[in-house]
């Protein structure tokens, strides 16, 4: 199944930091005085645009007060506008160390290894700030959302699964968690339970054009229920009628319906909307069921391509190669 590329549930964090100073923020023996004034001279520096002075005022208090996770918090906001991101990156992780239940720094790591293309990295940043913010907020739905949309991007299914299941213990008509909770039993081959979440996704929410498309789809690989399938995907795509995945949906259900010729017509339309590696592999096998060899390995070599990791692929076109 073709799946949007992008998580469904926003997980854009801000990149601002507060320049403030807490009761407990400076250490209170008779060095206080000294480190309080440097801090506040690197608040007036920052404030005038002058990221290098802010810097060294930064470092003075450190050396009085080393385990201050504000101002370390504050150094590395001072690197990032001098664009020294592998200090920033080294100060926020001290600010980890010392403030371990921390959400910002984890936020900040996050779209700093964004920026650096870390992807990995990035996501692991931000699993950790959501899982800090959950112990803030316990009963915010948004934040959990976020968490199990971070867990199915990692592929850790069971975390994402117990993640949607405690949405729907708190929340048990949210439409959008039993249909996530759909897609986890669907990466994990339990399609019984897949559709049975779908299913309640659609009771409570029916036009819910993804669960339509979901659903639709799972009948069309199972080759069942085609004429039904037909009906929610005709839905979907009314819903949505440039979405790449699916127009897809409706060209693989064409297929099995032995349709080849208009299978490759909305296949074709899909490529153009959504380059993903299911649909050109869907198209190579429909050319090759007209016996146009040359562009069926042509597609199911782009399909490679986008994923390498597709054994069912590779022996396609293994099989060609040994005709």
């Amino acid at each position: 199944m073709v799946f949007h590329r992008g998580l469904a549930v926003g997980l854009f964090l801000s990149l601002t930091l507060a320049l403030f100073v807490s009761t407990k923020s400076f250490a209170s023996d008779n060095k206080k005085s000294y480190a309080l004034s440097h801090y506040i001279m690197a608040v007036i520096h920052e404030d005038l645009g002058e990221v290098g002075k802010a810097i060294e005022e930064y470092k003075k208090v450190l050396k009085t007060d080393p385990e201050n996770s504000t101002v370390h918090l504050n150094l590395a906001s001072s690197y990032i506008k001098n664009n020294d991101l592998v200090k920033a990156i080294d100060e926020l992780n001290i600010v980890v160390k010392l403030d371990p239940e921390a959400i910002e720094p984890h936020a900040i790591l996050a779209i700093l290894y964004s920026a650096q293309n870390k992807l990995d990295q990035a996501t692991l940043e931000y699993e950790l700030a959501l899982k800090n913010a959950s112990k803030l907020e316990p009963e915010n739905l948004d934040i959990y959302k976020s968490l199990g949309a971070i867990y199915l991007q990692q592929k850790k299914f069971k975390e994402a699964e117990n993640t949607y299941k405690l949405i729907i213990k708190m929340a048990p008509n949210d439409a959008q968690a039993h249909f996530y909770l759909g897609s986890v039993y669907n990466e994990l081959n339990n399609n019984e339970l897949a559709k049975r979440e779908i299913k309640k996704a659609l009771e409570l929410k029916p036009d819910y054009d993804e669960a339509l498309n979901f659903l639709g789809y799972l009948y069309v690989e199972q080759n069942v229920n085609l004429e039904q399938a037909e009906v929610m995907i005709r839905k979907a795509l009314e819903l949505s009628a440039n979405n790449g995945a699916y127009i897809d949906s409706l060209g693989w259900l064409y297929f099995k319906q032995d349709k080849i010729q208009e299978a490759v017509k909305q296949l074709q339309k899909a490529i153009l909307l959504l380059e993903d590696p299911v649909i050109y592999d869907h198209l190579g096998d429909a050319y090759f069921k007209l016996k146009d060899i040359n562009n069926a390995k042509l597609n199911w070599e782009k399909s490679l391509k986008l994923d390498s990791k597709q054994n069912k692929v590779k022996e396609k076109l293994e099989k060609l190669s040994n005709k």
